[in-house]
């Protein structure tokens, strides 16, 4: 019985033992989960970035009406603006308008928002709460279309501070107008305007400006366009004024840009200048080579037609003259004058070929002189006698019955001194003629070489 007694003690005691152990482990675990409960809650002090549903109880969102303004019926409230110009997308001339992807900074003051903080720190939020609070209605004037980024979610951050300074930010992209002049096109510079406004509010109840002026305008160094160099962007802001409504604060933002000129060298100036070049070819061509001269004036014709039409099919449709339409304008009255030049040169051409043949069918020699009466104009008439009547007409001489052998030695002599006369008079015409049409070649080729390249000087002196 002792041994049995003995037996249940040292179970109980065993019992014992093993039940304190787990006591002493279940403390310990315990006070390990507390301390690292008191780590996570000291390292995050901020208890809205913690718990579901405290953050509208610290705003006390419900607790105020956010359809007015803050400070409504007081001063208006100044809402400060700054941008950061991400890219610059697209430039259409044809539509006159620009594309341009942007981060919008909005700052102001709503002491609705404050909240109660022990080490000043701000809170962030997504686009979800925008849709509870009042932020400023600013939208871009003159914009054709505009979006705000939603992937993966709205790209939307407001932050409010505990003294109720709020930063509101958003990534829009917009397309806007921009009113070009294209008097100087491609040698021009454009100017573009992207304008902010209220929609709503007036200078009365809202007050829009730069945070921190032309600081407040931003860039990408990255920012590049095909046809265009970015030069500068610089911000201005004056009154906006609507009939209807009042007073408005309006914000520019402005960029200048240059076309880049060395596409429309290639594309445009070099071919034409080619083809005026080409067109002086004729000059060097014979003259009686008519296929030759004309396909090449009707070829370089058509190509200058289809290099303007192909420069203006990607222009819009201005009323006035663009520098472009100067320079090919004036190449297609080079090209059509080489072609007229040929005209001139042929018709000339047929023009004497006509009188030579005039001459011959009239001066042929058709009265020869018989023999039998050249002897006797020796035997009744002296050297002298046949001289002196060489420069007489035919009706200055006596009648054939009366003197029919000096009738005779009359038209001998008169034939065969006119006939000498009328061979030097054709060949006088003859080569005036045809020194006529080939001065005509030849002074196209230094006039039309000179004229073009002085109107070149003229042209990139004034425009470029």
């Amino acid at each position: 019985m002792p041994y049995f007694t003995k037996l249940l003690l040292l179970i109980f005691c065993l019992v014992l033992l093993v039940e304190s152990r787990k006591h002493r482990r279940r403390r310990w675990t315990s006070h390990l989960d507390v301390q690292r409960a008191s780590h996570i809650f000291k390292k995050s002090r901020d208890l809205t970035k913690a718990w579901k549903g405290k953050t509208d109880q610290l705003l006390r969102v419900d607790e105020h009406d956010f359809t007015m303004r803050p400070a409504f019926g007081g001063p208006a409230i100044p809402v400060g603006v700054d941008v950061q110009v991400e890219s610059l997308d697209s430039i259409s001339e044809v539509d006159m308008d620009f594309t341009m992807t942007l981060y919008l900074r909005h700052y102001w003051k709503d002491e609705r928002l404050s909240f109660p903080s022990t080490n000043n720190k701000s809170m962030t939020f997504d686009g979800r709460l925008v849709k509870k609070i009042w932020v400023p209605d600013v939208f871009f004037v003159h914009s054709k279309r505009s979006f705000i980024h939603d992937t993966t979610t709205d790209n939307i951050m407001l932050r409010v501070f505990p003294d109720g300074h709020v930063l509101y930010s958003m990534r829009v992209t917009v397309t806007a107008m921009c009113n070009m002049d294209f008097s100087h096109f491609p040698l021009d510079s454009q100017t573009c305007s992207l304008e902010l406004e209220s929609y709503a509010y007036t200078d009365e109840d809202l007050m829009l400006y730069w945070k921190n002026g032309n600081e407040s305008l931003k860039t990408d160094e990255k920012i590049s366009l095909s046809q265009f160099l970015i030069q500068k962007f610089h911000t201005t802001s004056r009154l906006a004024f609507y009939s209807s409504t009042g007073w408005y604060n309006r914000l520019y933002i402005n960029f200048t840009l240059r076309r880049h000129i060395f596409f429309f060298l290639l594309q445009t100036y070099f071919p034409a200048t080619l083809m005026v070049m080409l067109s002086w070819v004729s000059f060097w061509i014979d003259r009686r080579a008519v296929p030759a001269r004309v396909s090449l004036g009707i070829t370089t014709v058509l190509t200058m037609s289809t290099i303007i039409t192909g420069v203006n099919a990607s222009m819009p449709r201005v009323s006035y003259i663009k520098a472009v339409d100067i320079y090919l304008w004036v190449s297609f009255v080079f090209v059509f004058l080489s072609v007229l030049e040929y005209a001139a040169v042929n018709y000339l051409t047929t023009v004497q070929e006509r009188k030579e043949r005039k001459l011959r069918e009239r001066f042929s020699c058709s009265c020869g002189i018989p023999h039998s009466k050249t002897m006797m104009l020796d035997g009744n008439y002296s050297e002298s006698d046949a001289n002196s009547l060489a420069g007489y007409t035919r009706n200055q001489m006596v009648p054939e019955e009366e003197k029919p052998e000096k009738m005779v030695v009359h038209l001998a002599m008169s034939n065969e001194s006119n006939s000498s006369r009328k061979r030097g008079l054709k060949g006088h015409v003859g080569l005036r003629i045809i020194q006529n049409t080939h001065a005509i070649d030849k002074y196209s080729r230094l006039i039309f070489p000179g004229t073009y390249i002085f109107f070149n000087l003229i042209y990139w002196s004034v425009f470029s």
